[in-house]
C-alpha cells in the first residue's frame, strides 16, 4: 500500500532538502507534517479509486500537482514531486514557464479530469499568476462535479489560510494588480467576461481556503 512506502522515501527526501538549504530546519515540524501530507494523499487516492471503481472514466494520474513555479519549483514542490513519484504515485506537474494557449488549457483540463486527486500548493505569490488562478478554478469545478471521486488537498505554504479566504495581504495585492492591468473599454461583453473571471477567482480562493489541508512554514527562511 502507498502509505507503507511513503514515509521512508520522504525521510530521505527531507534530508536531501535540508542539506541543500544548509541545515536551516530547526525542528521536525516540516518533516512530520509533510510525511502526513503524503500519507493523506495516498489515502485520498485510495478513497477516490474506491469511489470511481464502477466508473468508466480513465485515471492517468494519481495526483495533479498545482503550484506557482517561481515560488516553490526549485524547493518545496520539487522535493514533494520527487517523493510522490518515488512512492509510486503517478503525478502530473504543470510547468508554468511553458508557452500558454488554448491547447495548453485543454491539456491541463484533461490532466485534471484524468487524476484522482490534486495537491494545490498555495504560496505567497500564487494569486499573482492568472494561470494558477484559472487552474484553481478548473480543479474546484471538477471537484464539485466528481464529489468523492476527486479529492483536493490544499497546502498553505508560508501563507495563512485566512489571507486566502479573506483575500488580504499579498493575495489582495495580486488581485488588485490583475484588475489594474485590465483596461475597461466600450466592449461590454469583454468587460463582463473579465468581471466574471475575477469573480470566479475570488470564489475559488475562498472555497479552497475552507477545505481541510495543511499549513506549512518555510523553515528555510529561519
Amino acid at each position: 500500500r502507498y502509505g507503507e512506502i511513503i514515509t521512508p522515501y520522504f525521510i530521505d527526501i527531507f534530508y536531501k532538502y535540508r542539506s541543500i538549504h544548509g541545515g536551516a530546519f530547526r525542528n521536525a515540524y516540516t518533516l512530520w507534517h509533510l510525511i502526513d501530507l503524503l500519507e493523506l494523499c495516498s489515502m485520498a487516492v485510495v478513497k477516490a479509486g474506491e469511489a470511481s471503481s464502477s466508473s468508466t472514466s480513465p485515471c492517468a494520474y494519481h495526483v495533479f500537482l498545482s503550484f506557482r513555479g517561481e515560488d516553490t519549483r526549485k524547493t518545496f514542490t520539487d522535493h514533494l514531486y520527487t517523493a510522490l513519484v518515488q512512492a509510486g504515485l503517478r503525478t502530473f506537474r504543470d510547468d508554468d514557464e511553458i508557452e500558454r494557449g488554448e491547447n495548453i488549457k485543454s491539456e491541463l483540463q484533461n490532466a485534471i479530469q484524468q487524476s484522482r486527486s490534486s495537491i494545490i500548493v498555495l504560496s505567497k505569490d500564487f494569486a499573482s499568476s492568472k494561470w494558477c488562478l484559472d487552474e484553481l478554478v478548473m480543479i474546484l469545478e471538477w471537484r464539485r462535479r466528481m464529489t468523492s471521486r476527486f479529492v483536493v488537498i490544499p497546502v498553505f505554504y508560508d501563507i495563512n489560510p485566512s489571507q486566502v479566504r479573506n483575500q488580504t495581504g499579498k493575495i489582495a495585492k495580486a488581485l488588485a494588480g490583475h484588475e489594474e492591468k485590465f483596461e475597461k473599454g466600450t466592449d461590454e461583453t469583454k468587460n463582463q467576461e473579465w468581471m466574471d473571471k475575477m469573480s470566479r477567482w475570488r470564489v475559488a480562493l475562498r472555497e479552497v481556503a475552507d477545505l481541510g489541508g495543511m499549513v506549512l512554514q518555510n523553515q528555510a527562511d529561519g
